[in-house]
């Protein structure tokens, strides 16, 4: 078995394992929505203004400050 070869077996198994996996797990998007770890706080944030977190810096919208951090 050449190089290339194994290459394309390793490929299509991989594309097989994501597709069972893909039919059978609900959608990633309803979950993240409904879990409260992802919730954001309802912080003004102004052009130009300092971070929150590291004040030292300008705030670049990251939005850890508005998260629980995770």
């Amino acid at each position: 078995m050449t190089e290339e070869q194994l290459r394309a077996l390793v490929r299509e198994e991989v594309a097989k394992h994501l597709a069972a996996t893909r039919s059978t797990l609900p959608s990633t998007a309803g979950l993240f929505r409904a879990d409260p770890a992802h919730a954001r706080f309802n912080l003004p944030s102004v052009e130009g203004s300092a971070c929150l977190i590291e004040p030292a810096v300008l705030c670049n919208h990251c939005g850890y400050c508005k998260s629980y951090g995770h």
